[in-house]
């Protein structure tokens, strides 16, 4: 990871209302939060995980790994995970979805948005609970793509 990229995610943070956040690219992790010790929000913290760190599982050979990416929210929002209180999510943690599933509904200013995968893939994690609210660009999903 390139110090580039570090900043770019440093502006990001900064520019959001977030409170936490964590990305890993390979052996390096970076974690932001804006909590003190007491858990008030305060300024952003970057914390970068050491390159040194010993690997507990051995890590698949670069053809072997499918592209990770993930689902944004194109809206500022509150997040759904399902159509009703009572109904089951949309996608769960390693379903396979197709180009076009709804994946969560989006509500903003009281209108109920679908929020639809571009990709055929696999839901790897749910990065936001259910009625959270969500930035523009927030990462929703991280997927794995199929056949890449």
């Amino acid at each position: 990871m390139d110090l580039e990229k570090v900043e770019k995610l440093v502006k990001i943070f900064e520019d959001s209302s977030m409170l936490e956040f964590s990305y890993a690219e390979g052996v390096m992790e970076i974690s932001m939060s804006r909590r003190g010790e007491a858990g008030v929000a305060t300024h952003p913290v970057a914390i970068a995980a050491n390159e040194m760190v010993p690997q507990v599982e051995e890590r698949p050979q670069a053809e072997e790994v499918a592209e990770e990416q993930y689902i944004l929210s194109p809206i500022v929002a509150t997040f759904y995970s399902a159509p009703s209180p009572d109904a089951k999510p949309f996608v769960s943690v390693g379903e396979k979805i197709k180009a076009g599933d709804t994946v969560c509904i989006l509500e903003a200013m009281k209108l109920l948005n679908e929020i639809e995968s571009d990709y055929d893939c696999e839901i790897e994690a749910v990065l936001v609970s259910n009625g959270q609210k969500v930035e523009y660009g927030q990462p929703l999903f991280r997927v794995k793509l199929e056949g890449k």
